[in-house]
C-alpha cells in the first residue's frame, strides 16, 4: 500500500509541511525532511521550484526563487532523495509544476519518483481531465498518487470527478488566493469546510492555504483529515534556520 494511503488511515488529524527544495541553502533538503519527520510531522511536500509559479504567495515565490539561485534542479532533487528512504518512512510528496516533468519526460519523472520513494505529486496547473486521459495510467504504473486541489469554486460535478479518479486525498484550497495570504479562517471558509465533509468524499480532504498556527491548524481539521502549512514554516525557516525546526512543529502540534 502506497505510503499516503497507510498515512491516512491513523486515527489522527495529519500535519502536512511543505517548504522549497534547495531553500534557506541548496543542501538543505535532506536535513530539513529528516527533521521534520523526527518531530512530529506526518508528510512532507517537497516544492519543486520553477520560475512561473501560478499559485505561490509571495513568501513561496521568494524561496523558490532562492532555491533556483542555489542551484536546484529536477536532477538535483533526486541526487540530493537518492538515499531518503534508508532515514525517512512519512510519505513525501513532490509539489510542483508540469512543465519541469515535461521538459524530463513524464514517463521518466515517474520512475525517478518510483526509484526515489515518492509517494505522491502535485501539480496545480495539470487539469483533471487531460491528467485523466493522457497520464494517469503512467503514475498508477509506478505507483504514484496524484492530489488535486479543489476551491471554494469548485463545482459539485468538478468535485466528484476529481473524487472518482482520485485515490489518495484531495488537496482543499481555503481561498481562491495565493498561498501565505491569509491570517485565520471567517464563517465563509468554515462552512466551506462543512459542505464539502457533508459531500462524503470517498477520498479523505486534507486543508492547505491559510494554515500558520495551532488555532488555525485544529480549524481546518475540524472537518477535514489534516492541513497543510507552507508560508509560516518558510518563513520561521527564514527567520531561525534549519536547525530550529522542533520550535515550530511543536508551536503547531502543541
Amino acid at each position: 500500500m502506497n505510503r499516503i494511503n497507510q498515512k491516512l488511515k491513523e486515527d489522527k488529524k495529519l500535519l502536512s509541511i511543505y517548504f522549497s527544495a534547495g531553500y534557506p541553502n541548496l543542501n538543505d533538503t535532506v536535513s530539513i525532511i529528516e527533521n521534520l519527520e523526527k518531530n512530529g510531522v506526518d508528510m512532507i511536500e517537497i516544492g519543486l521550484p520553477f520560475s512561473d509559479p501560478l499559485a505561490d504567495g509571495p513568501t513561496i515565490l521568494a524561496s523558490s526563487t532562492e532555491a533556483l539561485k542555489n542551484g536546484m534542479t529536477t536532477e538535483v532533487l533526486f541526487n540530493q532523495l537518492k538515499d531518503i528512504r534508508k532515514t525517512v518512512t512519512i510519505p513525501l510528496i513532490i509539489m510542483g509544476y508540469f512543465n519541469p516533468m515535461l521538459q524530463y519526460g513524464v514517463e521518466a519523472f515517474c520512475e525517478k519518483c518510483q526509484q526515489t520513494g515518492i509517494d505522491g505529486l502535485i501539480i496545480p496547473d495539470l487539469p483533471v481531465d487531460v491528467y485523466n486521459e493522457r497520464y494517469k495510467a503512467t503514475f498508477e504504473k509506478y505507483g504514484l498518487i496524484n492530489v488535486f486541489l479543489i476551491t471554494p469554486q469548485t463545482s459539485i460535478e468538478r468535485i466528484n470527478f476529481i473524487d472518482s479518479i482520485s485515490n489518495g486525498f484531495i488537496y482543499m484550497v481555503s481561498s481562491a488566493s495565493v498561498t501565505g495570504s491569509s491570517s485565520g479562517f471567517g464563517d465563509e471558509q468554515t462552512n466551506y469546510f462543512k459542505r464539502i465533509k457533508n459531500m462524503k468524499l470517498k477520498n479523505p480532504q486534507i486543508v492547505g492555504f491559510g494554515i500558520n498556527s495551532n488555532e488555525t491548524f485544529n480549524q481546518a481539521t475540524l472537518s477535514a483529515k489534516g492541513a497543510i502549512i507552507g508560508s509560516a514554516f518558510i518563513k520561521h525557516l527564514s527567520k531561525k534556520g534549519v536547525n530550529t525546526i522542533h520550535e515550530f512543529v511543536s508551536s503547531i502540534l502543541r
